[in-house]
């Protein structure tokens, strides 16, 4: 990594630690990593690691790396795990998941708009990572082929967690979703403690772009 960008990427996470952002070690070591500004385009590397998000393709975005952050602690993805990812973006958070598991386990990562996931599908080639598998299509259904995961994320506003998303999820998995409506949504939090119960919790409020697709807005 250019060392302009290595101490850019230095002063964010201290940010992102000492605002409590960031606190899991591989996590951290994720973000330490997986360079951002490689997902954005040249014109944006300068704001590469502002805490700020930035445009990639017509609506979409590269979410802030604070929200990021707090989504990924609120996930927790584990060595060994297989996390679902609905909506690929840039491609960096579908890295930062598949630093996490590991390379014994795989990140499915979903993007419905063709010239987005044709951009990440590049953005993910520069990190050379094996154990992501990339599919331009509906994520707003999930991804039964490779179901049950141990995670799901949504990294888009969903108007809620349809029941056949939580069949796609192990006993024992977590789901994180903003979900609300298309100008404002709450992090739930979704345990899946067994076939018959859910445990959920919504927690601070964002703003995502809508999730398209049969089941979004």
């Amino acid at each position: 990594m250019d060392e302009v960008f290595r101490q850019r990427n230095k002063a964010l996470i201290a940010y992102l630690k000492g605002t409590g952002f960031l606190k899991t070690e591989k996590i951290i070591s994720a973000f330490e990593n997986i360079p951002r500004h490689l997902f954005v385009s040249v014109d944006k590397a300068e704001y590469a690691y502002d805490d700020i998000a930035l445009p990639l393709i017509g609506e979409s975005t590269i979410s802030q790396p604070s929200t990021v952050a707090y989504m990924l602690e609120r996930l927790q993805p584990k060595e060994g795990e297989k996390v679902l990812e609905i909506g690929t973006g840039s491609g960096w958070e579908a890295c930062l998941l598949a630093y996490c598991v590991g390379s014994k386990d795989l990140v499915v990562t979903i993007e419905i708009e063709k010239d987005v996931a044709e951009l990440a599908k590049h953005n993910i080639a520069k990190m050379q990572f094996r154990n992501i598998i990339k599919v331009q299509g509906d994520g707003s259904v999930g991804y039964p082929d490779k179901a049950p995961f141990d995670k799901i994320i949504y990294t888009a506003a969903a108007p809620d967690v349809p029941k056949q998303m939580t069949l796609q999820l192990r006993n024992g998995g977590r789901l994180v979703a903003p979900v609300g409506t298309r100008f404002m949504q709450a992090m739930k939090i979704i345990d899946k403690v067994s076939d018959k119960k859910l445990e959920e919790r919504s927690e601070a409020e964002f703003q995502f772009v809508p999730l398209k697709g049969l089941l979004g807005f």
